[in-house]
């Protein structure tokens, strides 16, 4: 198999139709030899039906069913597991990437590239999302220590060989981008064109996008643990010398009364910043029990044509 299309399917049914045949259209002058592989992450909107009826006419395209909604990079890893081509395309359905960029990308991976990613000419979203989206970039890479562009999501083609590299990290925690960068390889990115989506909304709410983060950045990076440590330092030489400043003071007679306000007000924030220190270690914790709990990343309810 030369070319694999895996496809992430969450609440984008009305997409499904124009997807497959646009996917069909970019594909015909590149190659014959291509499989697409859908996976539904137990959309609400119920695409099954829809999935089954195209698979059936035509034995290239190919589906998996999750048992639940696992997410988007979990279905995205269960795609990639299935997928048999030398070079992976992964794009998502609701046709903001548009399938006909793949033959650009195919062309640019053939120069001796493993990975070329597709960089956003102009995100076709709203206002604000593309402003939050940019902050959110900012801060994750900031925590990570890795570069972040937010012109780039899960678009890109990927060489057989990164994918299995990709797919022997164990990590419960799943996020494609970050995972392409941690296993290295010959990569680059070129522009396309983003378009508006085809029908429906993104199903990442601020909420779903600060949780990603969040999970991201306690799989990938223990920068976290280094901020809490320099600013347990940071408070203790702050603590060390306002200490020397009121020792001088009381010494030279400047203070007669001690502070009551100023005593309670201490004591309630360091004890804040106890309790900060003691969550975000928490947090690092609870992840570690969750791999440890080795559960599957996802589960399969159904199959067509694999």
């Amino acid at each position: 198999m030369e070319i694999s299309i895996v496809i992430p399917v969450y609440g984008c049914k009305d997409c499904i139709y124009e997807f497959y045949y646009r996917i069909c259209e970019s594909l015909k002058n590149l190659t014959t030899d291509f499989e697409i592989l859908f996976v539904n992450d137990h959309s609400p909107d119920e695409p099954w039906g829809i999935l089954h009826e195209i698979a059936e006419k035509d034995t290239r395209v190919k589906a998996i069913d999750l048992s639940r909604n696992f997410g988007q990079h979990y279905a995205i890893t269960a795609g990639l597991e299935h997928a048999t081509g030398e070079w992976i395309v992964v794009i998502d359905c609701d046709l903001q990437d548009k399938p006909e960029e793949i033959p650009k990308l195919y062309k640019q991976a053939l120069k001796g590239y493993d990975i070329v990613l597709a960089q956003r000419k102009t995100r076709q979203d709203p206002i604000l999302k593309r402003l939050f989206s940019k902050v959110f970039y900012k801060i994750l890479g900031f925590l990570t220590g890795t570069k972040q562009d937010h012109s780039i999501a899960n678009f890109g083609i990927y060489n057989q060989r990164v994918v299995k590299a990709i797919l022997k990290m164990k990590d419960s925690i799943r996020y494609l981008p970050a995972m392409v960068q941690w296993v290295g390889f010959d990569a680059t990115a070129i522009e396309v064109e983003h378009s508006e989506r085809y029908s429906g909304k993104t199903s990442y709410s601020i909420k779903k996008l600060i949780n990603l983060g969040t999970n991201v950045v306690l799989s990938f990076s223990e920068k976290p643990l280094l901020l809490v440590v320099r600013f347990g330092l940071l408070m203790s030489l702050l603590s060390f010398l306002t200490g020397i400043v009121f020792l001088i003071k009381y010494l030279l007679g400047q203070i007669s009364v001690l502070g009551f306000t100023s005593l309670l007000l201490s004591i309630w924030f360091l004890s804040g910043i106890i309790i900060f220190i003691l969550g975000i270690i928490g947090l690092y914790i609870g992840k570690t029990f969750d791999r440890v709990k080795n559960r599957p990343l996802y589960i399969v309810k159904n199959k067509l044509n694999l």
